[in-house]
């Protein structure tokens, strides 16, 4: 008995089962605080007689989770926690770490080499892509590093992930990456946040350099799930702080594929697609970089989509989830992908940082497209409301639009693929309304020269088709007596239909 306990004991097998075991507890009792946490944050939030209260401890459901399991310490990492902790506090020779980025030295010339070592770097995400990015960051010169991830490494991360080894499984990932490349680099500071990157919380996580006015010289957006991200790009847009956004390396195999455009260029990407139409309904249609494949979907290839039936029967995805929002299923992940999407982010981020030329794929100049589209949906409502007042010019006089020009490349380019929806032409584009309106289309406010006008048209009015096809919608339909029946088939008046709910549902995210 005593020696099948002690084979038991030494084999593999045993020691990756509890291994996992472990693991799966620790992750476990994480997820279950974080969840009570948010709940917690949420029950403040909608209790107005605590508000108060809740605005003092705000802090405390998103202070970071430090459930996973404490690493066992052995004499190399004594020693590369040592080292780390004397290089940090200038005890390191200088000459032995220019010696180790020698190679970046004389590429990037003295100059840039220094701009790279006094650069303050965030990532967001420390996955496979996140990883692997850092690594190379951290290798190449940059001193300060902050890592923002509430998860930990799973045996399943091993596919993908930069540094993490089976002895890493169940413990942060932020503190993973500090763990493994303290002994590559010790003088590199890391700033370890084992936490969500949530809009709340943007402004502290987002903030300088402790104890410094050191700004983040880049953001790298390294995150899967959508929300998350597109808020992310948002803050970062929006406070002038520059960011490179990496898009979905599920599925892609093809590393020729990978490229870094601007995120108005059109990818078939799911995430980069999806990404780019809720920028674009916040305004932003351009000015962030993006690493994204190229890569087509074909027979044999791995899909996101469609989900087996066995997926669907295991209950809706909000039911499923452990965290809110959160994956709930593994997903076709070629382990040497995010590392090339990683590679290629980190190369961005250290050639804008020294200044190296760089010559990318440019967006394309449809500034004036979107201007001209607006343009003609203004006359077209114009048009409209005096028909529906029998040509009282005055009506119009100051009327106003809901929609933006990004609202138009929205449209144009996403929902319509600059196509017309009618006969599929490229030529000549414009959006008008598709259905008659019932009633008014004039929303007034005020009174005298405090008036305003507006119109009630919304995304999912709109349908784009060349200037002759909008010209005889216009005067048959929208002006006329006839019925789409009239004019169109049944195949087109279905798919015109099923385009304009996709747009409509959008509005949310305007």
């Amino acid at each position: 008995m005593s020696s099948f306990v002690e084979r038991t004991a030494t084999s593999n097998k045993a020691q990756l089962a509890a291994t996992a075991l472990v693991s799966g507890a620790l992750v476990a009792t994480a997820i279950l605080g974080y969840q009570r946490a948010q709940q917690h944050h949420h029950h403040q939030q909608n209790n107005p007689r605590r508000s108060r209260r809740a605005s003092s401890v705000a802090g405390t459901a998103t202070q970071p989770i430090s459930h996973g399991k404490s690493v066992p310490l052995d004499q190399e990492d004594l020693r590369n926690q040592a080292l780390a902790r004397r290089a940090q506090a200038g005890d390191y020779d200088d000459e032995l770490i220019l010696e180790q980025l020698a190679r970046n030295r004389v590429f990037l010339t003295d100059g840039g080499l220094e701009k790279l070592r006094n650069s303050f770097v965030v990532v967001v995400g420390c996955g496979g892509v996140g990883s692997h990015c850092t690594a190379a960051l951290a290798r190449s010169g940059v001193s300060k590093i902050r890592l923002i991830d509430f998860d930990q490494v799973t045996l399943s991360s091993l596919n993908r992930h930069a540094v993490a080894t089976l002895a890493d499984v169940g413990i942060p990932k932020v503190q993973c990456l500090q763990r493994r490349l303290a002994a590559i680099a010790p003088w590199v500071q890391f700033d370890m946040r084992q936490e969500k990157y949530w809009e709340p919380v943007a402004d502290r996580l987002l903030e300088t350099w402790t104890g410094t006015d050191l700004k983040p010289d880049f953001v790298v957006d390294a995150i899967d799930n959508i929300d998350t991200k597109v808020s992310l790009l948002k803050y970062c847009h929006d406070h002038g702080l520059p960011v490179i956004s990496a898009m979905g390396a599920g599925c892609k195999s093809d590393p020729t594929r990978i490229m870094v455009g601007d995120i108005g260029i059109g990818t078939d990407d799911r995430l980069s697609r999806a990404t780019r139409r809720r920028l674009k309904l916040l305004g932003i249609t351009k000015g962030i970089p993006t690493v994204f494949s190229t890569e087509k979907t074909g027979d044999g290839k791995a899909e996101l989509l469609p989900l087996p039936e066995d997926e669907f029967a295991k209950g809706k995805v909000g039911d499923l989830g452990v965290l809110p929002e959160f994956r709930v299923r593994i997903l076709p992940v070629l382990g040497t992908m995010p590392a090339v999407f990683g590679y290629t982010v980190a190369n961005h981020v250290i050639l804008s940082i020294t200044g190296y030329p760089t010559d990318y794929a440019t967006a394309k100049g449809r500034d004036k497209l979107y201007d001209g589209l607006l343009a003609a949906v203004q006359g077209g409502e114009e048009r409209m409301l005096r028909h529906l007042t029998n040509g009282d010019a005055s009506v119009t006089l100051g009327l106003k639009v809901p929609i933006t020009p990004a609202d138009m490349a929205f449209l144009a380019e996403d929902i319509y693929k600059a196509r017309s929806a009618i006969t599929g032409l490229p030529t000549r584009l414009t959006l008008i309304r598709w259905k008659k309106p019932t009633g008014t289309t004039l929303i007034r406010i005020g009174e005298g020269a405090d008036e305003q006008k507006s119109s009630n048209l919304k995304l999912g009015d709109l349908v784009c088709m060349t200037k002759e096809e909008a010209t005889r919608h216009d005067k048959l339909i929208l002006r006329g007596d006839q019925t789409h029946e009239d004019l169109y088939d049944s195949a087109t008046i279905s798919k015109v239909e099923a385009l304009m709910n996709e747009a409509a549902s959008y509005e949310k995210y305007r």
